[in-house]
Parts: structure tokens; sequence; C-alpha cells
């Protein structure tokens, strides 16, 4: 399962460091970066290794199983962002 970033991410870009796959987006210092709320985890590009979460200091990043109730939507809002 992949992991995915919910909306009380502060882009920060720790997890983009500790990702090996580079399946976080968008970059810093794109013109995409500033147009997000957020940071992205691609779903086909994710190892599933959990060094994302464990990098973030917000504890925004969750594997889609334990996703809270509440964050749900945040798996959708993960994947449509790279359906673009």
């Amino acid at each position: 399962m992949a992991h995915v970033i919910t909306d009380t991410c502060i882009k920060d870009g720790l997890c983009m460091e500790a990702c090996p796959s580079e399946a976080i987006g968008p970059a810093p210092g794109t013109p995409e970066f500033d147009a997000v709320p957020q940071l992205y985890i691609n779903p086909s590009e994710c190892l599933d290794c959990g060094g994302c979460a464990a990098a973030c200091p917000t504890n925004s990043i969750f594997c889609i199983g334990d996703l809270p109730a509440d964050k749900a939507d945040a798996a959708a809002k993960n994947a449509a962002y790279y359906k673009k």
C-alpha cells in the first residue's frame, strides 16, 4: 500500500529528502510548488518504505490503510495530483 500526504502538510520538504523513489512532489522552486497547498505522493511510484512518514514533523503522512476517517479523501487528492 502506498502512503499519502494529508492537508496538514506544511511543505517543508523533509519527506522529499527521505523518499528514495522521488515519489513526492511538486519540487520546491517550481511554479507548481507555489500553486499547491500541500505536497503529494504519487501512488504508482511510492515504494511504501515509510521513510517519508518518519521524517514528517507534522504527522501528515499515513499508509493508505491507516488514514484517519476525517482524512479519507487524502488518497484521492494525492492520486488526482498525478493524473494531470
